[in-house]
This record gives structure tokens, sequence and C-alpha cells, in this order.
């Protein structure tokens, strides 16, 4: 019986393109039925059964059926940050010598990272917490919240003593795969982009992984943490359009 890790075959299973397509579609924490999956990868719908089948028997997937319905989702929070991980590992992005399409411009900006928020606004809204005293960096890639963040959070509609702590506690530091910096995940992360989004800073797409900040968003993000949405989606030199992430009557008041 051997007791090394499963690497080599969960490796197999993401290195397939196609696969890799479909895992990528659910690391939103969403679950989607075949058809969906396999127009997000460019295959036939009988091609996705077998890559699905794969995917389950491997671990990476699990399904639910309603009715004659089955629909897929990622096994757990493990799996996307494996997925978010891998792909930081590559070259890193450049967009001024390759210009980003709107559909890439709004999932660099902001995105769903399974639970939590990530992309360039993700990580700006983790740096704001970090230099405001709410968050500090410890060890084993946590996040210690701080009184004044454990307060801060509690006048945002945040009970720190209602969330149940995780393996690595109550925050986590991602990877951004983008960003190449890190972003708050963990129950934490998981809890606030609830927040933002019930508060009506933040709306998630019903399409893809994308977030898209709100007119009222962008004016509490600036009042409560310092953070001016416009720029930083501009941070890196991108062309943002008026559909990239930023409502279009708030990018015109910037």
């Amino acid at each position: 019986m051997s007791l090394q890790p499963a690497i080599a075959s969960a490796a197999f299973l993401i290195a397939d393109p196609a696969r890799a397509a479909m895992l990528t579609s659910l690391v939103d924490g969403r679950a989607r039925p075949a058809s969906e999956l396999a127009f997000a990868a460019g295959i036939t719908a009988q091609t996705a059964s077998s890559h699905l089948a794969k995917l389950l028997a491997g671990g990476l997937l699990t399904v639910e059926t309603e009715g004659r319905h089955r629909y897929y989702r990622l096994a757990g929070s493990h799996v996307a940050v494996a997925l978010e991980t891998l792909a930081s590992i590559g070259p890193e992005i450049h967009p001024r010598s390759r210009p980003l399409s709107a559909d890439a411009q709004r999932l660099r900006f902001a995105r769903c990272c399974y639970d939590h928020l990530a992309g360039r606004l993700g990580v700006a809204v983790t740096q704001a917490l970090v230099r405001r005293g709410y968050l500090i960096g410890a060890d084993d890639k946590r996040f210690d919240v701080m009184p004044a963040g454990a307060a801060w959070l509690a006048r945002m509609g945040l009970d720190l003593a209602s969330i149940k702590p995780g393996r690595r506690g109550i925050a986590r530091q991602c990877l951004d795969w983008t960003e190449r910096e890190h972003h708050l995940a963990g129950p934490l992360g998981a809890r606030l982009l609830d927040l933002l989004c019930e508060s009506g800073w933040l709306m998630r797409s019903k399409s893809s992984r994308a977030v898209q900040v709100t007119p009222k968003g962008a004016a509490s993000l600036r009042e409560e943490l310092g953070i001016d949405a416009v720029s930083v989606m501009r941070a890196t030199g991108d062309e943002p359009r008026n559909d990239a992430g930023i409502a279009a009557d708030e990018a015109r008041a910037s």
C-alpha cells in the first residue's frame, strides 16, 4: 500500500485542456449542468460526459440530481484553491502586449474564487484591510483579525462570533492567479463577499465568475476603505470599458 499522495492522478485529470476549462468554470462554487460545461470547454455533450465521469471518479467533482437533471460542482474549496494556485505558476500575463477581451477584463478586475472575492478588486480590498490594521498576516498563510477589524466588521453588520473557523482559522491568504498577490479567503472571506453583495456594493454575474461594482459600492469602497474602483481597474494599464466591471454612470463620474 502506497502512502504517497495521488498528485500524479489529480494532475493528469486537470492537465487535459477540456477538463481544465470545465473545472475553471466551476471555481465560483456554483453547480452547472453538463451542457453548460460542454459549451465552456468547446466540446460535444458526449465528450463532456466522458470527461465528467473521470473527474467524478478522481474526486475533483461532485454531482447533484434534481429530477432528470444532473448538476456538477467542485468537490470542495480545496479543489478551487488547487486550481487557482496552479494558474499562478505560469508566466505572468502582460496585457499591454496582448489586450484583454471585455470578458477577461471583467474577470481580472473582480471575480469569485469559489466563495470569496478575487481579482484586482479582491487584492485591493485585502490590502486596504491590512493597511488599516483590520487584518495582519500570520504564519501558515493566515490572517488574524485585529480588534479594530472586528469593530469595523461589526459596524458593517458582520459578527465574527457567528463564523465557524476553518482548518486554517477564520481568515486565509489565497494567492490570486492574475495579480500574483494574496486576497482574503476562508470563512471570513466568504462571509465578507456575501455581505458586500447583500449590502448592494457588489453583484455576482449570473453567467460567469465575474463580480460587478455598483454605484453604491464604488462610493462605499471609497468612503470605507479608500478604494477608487475605477483606478483599481486601470492599475495595470488596461483601458476599461463601460461593461468591464464598473457601472457606467460611476465610470463617467470619475
